[in-house]
C-alpha cells in the first residue's frame, strides 16, 4: 500500500516502544482479573474498573497469560530466521512449534474445533503449514474468525515503527498461522495503527489509516457504525456498550471468542478514551467480553501513541507491575523477564529490519528507561523491620540511570533488603487456582555463576551491603544463603558475588541487603548488575540427595520444575535422579538460558529401551538444538532445525543393554563433541547455534538418568 508516516530514528522510538510494552502489560493485568466475567457482573461488583482489582478477586497481579507469552514469543521468528523483511507465515508457524510446549504453554488448550489456536497448533504439528493451518477452508469460518489473530500482534508493529505497510504485512503473515477472514483483517488494521502511532497521535487519522489495511467490508462497516455511535454518545460510554451488546453481542457470532464484538469494543474504547490512558482501559475492562485481550491491545497502542507520560496521568499503574512479566515457552530461561529486557529484544529486531544497530546496555540490569526498576522491589521475604522506604530510578530526578534505594533508620538489628525474582513462585497460579495458564520456567540464575555490578554511594558514610539468594531447599521450602558484607565507599563501587552451591536446587530470588552499625538514613544506587554464561560447575546428585524425604510412593519435588519438558513423561526417579520417557520423536527436556555459550553437560544414562537418547546443548526452543546421542547402533552429533533432524557426524557404537553410560556433550565455539565413559566418541563442526540451554533428548522409549552437571568451559 506504500503508506508511510514520517520515519523516526530508532534511538528516538526506544522510549515509545518501552511505553508500548508497559501498556500491554498494564492492560493485560488490569483485564485479567475479570476475564470471563459478564458486563453486568463487572458493573454490579466494581462499577467501573479504574485500577487493578486482582486483590479483590484473590488473584495475583503478575500472572502468566497467553496475550503476553504469544506476543513476545512468536515475533522471535524474525530473530531465529535472520530478520527477513518478508517473513512468511510458514516461518512463523515453525516458530510456534519451536516455542510452544503442547498442552502446557501459551495457548488455551481447549481442543480441536473448540480452541482456534489449539486447532491451528494441531494442524501445524501434523504437517499442515501456515497459512493453511489457520484457514477457513481447513477449520471453518467460525473457528477462523476468533480474536486470537489480534491479541499477539503488538510486537509485529513495534519492530516496524513508522512503517504501517510492513507492520500490516507481518501481521497478516502472523495472524494467518491460526486465523483467517475478518480476524486477520482486524489484526492488520490494528498493526498499521500501532506502527503509525510512533509519529501520529490523532485518533481519527490513525483509524482512517488503519482502515486502508482492512480488506473486509464487514469489518469496515462495523467500525463506521462504532464511530457514529461514539460521536453520538459523547462521554456516555455505557450507551455505546449497550449498543454493542444489542447489535454485536457474542450470540450473533459463532465461536467462543469472536473477533468482531471484541474489535468493535476495542475501537470504541480507543475513541471514547481519547488521550486519557486510564479512561480507555477503564472502558475496555469495564465493558466485559475478552477483557485482558482488548485492554492489552489498547494499552500497547496508547502506550506507543502517548508515551510514558501518558501512562502516568492516572493511578500508579507502573509501580505495582515493576516491569515484571512471564514469557512462557520452551525457552524456559527466558520466561521470568521484564519490560526492559523485552524492549531491548524488540529494538534489536527493529534495528536489523532497518539495516541499523541498536546498542543496548551489556548488563542484564541497567535500568536505562525512565522509571524502570526491572522487577526489583522491597524484598517480600525480608525478616524484621524493613528500612528500605522507596525503590525507584535515579533518572526520575537526574540524568543518571540506576536503581535508587532510599532507606531510613538502618541500625544494629534493623536492615533493609531488595530482591528480584529469578524463578517462579511456589504457587504461581491464582490463589483460587482457576487459571488455565501455568508458569513453566527455568531459573535465570544458577549456583556457581558470578553476579557482578556497580553500587554507587552518595555520602562519605554509606551502609554496608551484601548479596543473598533465596532458594528451594531439600524440603522444597525457601531458605536463604548470604554473601560477605561489602563496604560501600562514596562513588562507584565494583561488586561481585559468586552464587553459593545449592546442590542443583533452584534459586528463587537474588537480593541485596543493607545494614549499618549506627542509625543511618539516606540512599544508594545499584547502577548495574549482570551475570552471563553457563555456571562454573552446577551439579545435581541423586534424587535422594536432593530430597531426602522421597519414597517410591511420593516422588514429588519442586526442583524438577526448573526443567521445561516436551517429553510425554518427565519425573523424579527414586533410584536415580530423573526418568526421561517419550513414545514419539523429539522428547526434549531443557533448562538454562540463551546466553550459555561454551560448556559441557554430563549425566549417567541407563541405556536400554529407546530409539534415540542423549544430551542436548545450545537449545533455542525445543526444535532448535544440538545433541549427542546413541541410536540404531551408532553414536552421533545431531542438529535439529524445525522439522529437520540432521546427522552432523556419526560413528558405530555398541553397548550392553541396561548398562549405565556416562555421557558428556560439550560445545566450544563451533565444535560439538560427545564422550561416553570418558572416551571421545564423535565430534562435529557447525555454527548454526552459538548459545542456548542444555538438557536431555529421548525418542521412542525410556531412559533413567543419574546426576547432572553443567560445567563452563573457558572464561
Amino acid at each position: 500500500m506504500n503508506v508511510r508516516v514520517s520515519p523516526t530514528p530508532l534511538t528516538a522510538v526506544a522510549e515509545r516502544t518501552y511505553a508500548g510494552v508497559l501498556g500491554k502489560l498494564i492492560g493485560v493485568y488490569l483485564g485479567r482479573a475479570v476475564e470471563g466475567w459478564t458486563y453486568e457482573a463487572i458493573r454490579d461488583t466494581f462499577g467501573e474498573v479504574e485500577d487493578y482489582v486482582n486483590h479483590r478477586v484473590n488473584w495475583p497481579l503478575i500472572v502468566p497469560d497467553d496475550d503476553i507469552s504469544g506476543t513476545f514469543l512468536f515475533y522471535r521468528a524474525l530473530e531465529d530466521n535472520g530478520f527477513p523483511a518478508d517473513i512468511s507465515a510458514k516461518a512463523i508457524g515453525d516458530t510456534w512449534l519451536n516455542y510452544i510446549v503442547e498442552d502446557k504453554t501459551v495457548l488455551w488448550w481447549g481442543g480441536l474445533g473448540r480452541s482456534t489456536e489449539h486447532t491451528a497448533y494441531l494442524r501445524l504439528k501434523h504437517g499442515i503449514a501456515a497459512p493453511a493451518s489457520g484457514s477457513i477452508a481447513m477449520n471453518g469460518k467460525g473457528m477462523a474468525e476468533q480474536i486470537g489473530a489480534e491479541i499477539f500482534i503488538d510486537t509485529w508493529s513495534m519492530v516496524n515503527p513508522s512503517d504501517p505497510d510492513r507492520a500490516a504485512a507481518m501481521a497478516r503473515a502472523a495472524g494467518s498461522v491460526s486465523h483467517d477472514g475478518v480476524a486477520v483483517e482486524a489484526a492488520c488494521l490494528l498493526a498499521a495503527m500501532q506502527a503509525a502511532a510512533y509519529d501520529e497521535r490523532d485518533i481519527d487519522k490513525l483509524l482512517d489509516l488503519g482502515l486502508r489495511y482492512s480488506r473486509s467490508n464487514e469489518l469496515n462497516g462495523v467500525i463506521a457504525d462504532v464511530r457514529e455511535q461514539c460521536a453520538k454518545a459523547g462521554d456516555d460510554w455505557r450507551a455505546v456498550r449497550h449498543w454493542l451488546g444489542a447489535n454485536h453481542g457474542y450470540e450473533r457470532y459463532p465461536g467462543n471468542c469472536p473477533m468482531v464484538p471484541n474489535h468493535a469494543l476495542l475501537i470504541a474504547s480507543f475513541l471514547l478514551g481519547g488521550d486519557d490512558f486510564q479512561k480507555g482501559l477503564k472502558i475496555a475492562v469495564s465493558s466485559g467480553w475478552d477483557t485482558d485481550c482488548n485492554a492489552g491491545n489498547l494499552g500497547a497502542l496508547n502506550g506507543i501513541r502517548l508515551g510514558l507520560a501518558g501512562l502516568e496521568t492516572g493511578p500508579d499503574f507502573r509501580g505495582p507491575v515493576a516491569d515484571l512479566m512471564y514469557v512462557v515457552g520452551a525457552d524456559g530461561g527466558e520466561c521470568v523477564t521484564d519490560a526492559v529486557i523485552e524492549t531491548r529484544r524488540v529494538l534489536r529486531s527493529a534495528a536489523q529490519l532497518k539495516g541499523e544497530s541498536y546498542a543496548a546496555p551489556a548488563s542484564r540490569f541497567a535500568f536505562e528507561f525512565p522509571g524502570a526498576v526491572q522487577g526489583f522491589a522491597r524484598c517480600p521475604l525480608h525478616q524484621g523491620r524493613q528500612a528500605i522506604t522507596r525503590v525507584g530510578n535515579l533518572n526520575t530526578s537526574s540524568a543518571a540511570n540506576g536503581l535508587e534505594l532510599s532507606f531510613e533508620g538502618l541500625a544494629a538489628g534493623v536492615t533493609g533488603a531488595v530482591s528480584v525474582p529469578t524463578f517462579i513462585d511456589p504457587k504461581p497460579r491464582g490463589v483460587s487456582d482457576t487459571s488455565y495458564f501455568e508458569v513453566i520456567a527455568s531459573p535465570t540464575l544458577y549456583a556457581t555463576q558470578t553476579v557482578t555490578g556497580t553500587i554507587r554511594g552518595f555520602e562519605a558514610v554509606n551502609p554496608m551491603a551484601r548479596f543473598f539468594i533465596h532458594y528451594f531447599d531439600e524440603t522444597d521450602q525457601l531458605a536463604r544463603l548470604d554473601g560477605e558484607w561489602i563496604e560501600i565507599a562514596e562513588g562507584d563501587n565494583p561488586v561481585a558475588f559468586k552464587v553459593p552451591d545449592t546442590g542443583g536446587r533452584p534459586i528463587h530470588r537474588l537480593g541485596i541487603e543493607l545494614s549499618a552499625a549506627h542509625r543511618l538514613s539516606g540512599r544508594i544506587a545499584i547502577i548495574s548488575l549482570d551475570w552471563t554464561g553457563a555456571p562454573e560447575n552446577l551439579t545435581f546428585g541423586s534424587s535422594k540427595e536432593l530430597t531426602p524425604r522421597l519414597t517410591p510412593w511420593d516422588t514429588t519435588t519442586f526442583w524438577t520444575k526448573q526443567f521445561v519438558s516436551s517429553a510425554k513423561h518427565w519425573a523424579t526417579d527414586i533410584y536415580n535422579t530423573f526418568t526421561l520417557s517419550h513414545p514419539d520423536s523429539n522428547g526434549v527436556i531443557t533448562f538454562g538460558t540463551r546466553d550459555w555459550t561454551d560448556y559441557a553437560i554430563a549425566s549417567e544414562l541407563v541405556i536400554e529401551l529407546h530409539e534415540m537418547a542423549g544430551l542436548v546443548v545450545r537449545a533455542r526452543g525445543h526444535r532448535r538444538y544440538y545433541a549427542g546421542v546413541v541410536h540404531d547402533g551408532k553414536s552421533s552429533i545431531v542438529r535439529r532445525r524445525d522439522a529437520e533432524l540432521d546427522i552432523l557426524a556419526s560413528v558405530p557404537f555398541d553397548f550392553v543393554p541396561n548398562s549405565r553410560q556416562r555421557f558428556e556433550v560439550s560445545a566450544v565455539g563451533d565444535r560439538i563433541s560427545l564422550t561416553i565413559n570418558g572416551k571421545p566418541i564423535v565430534e562435529a563442526v557447525d555454527a548454526s547455534y552459538l548459545s542456548g540451554g542444555a538438557g536431555f533428548l529421548i525418542e521412542g522409549g525410556t531412559v533413567p538418568a543419574l546426576g547432572l552437571s553443567v560445567r563452563r568451559i573457558g572464561g
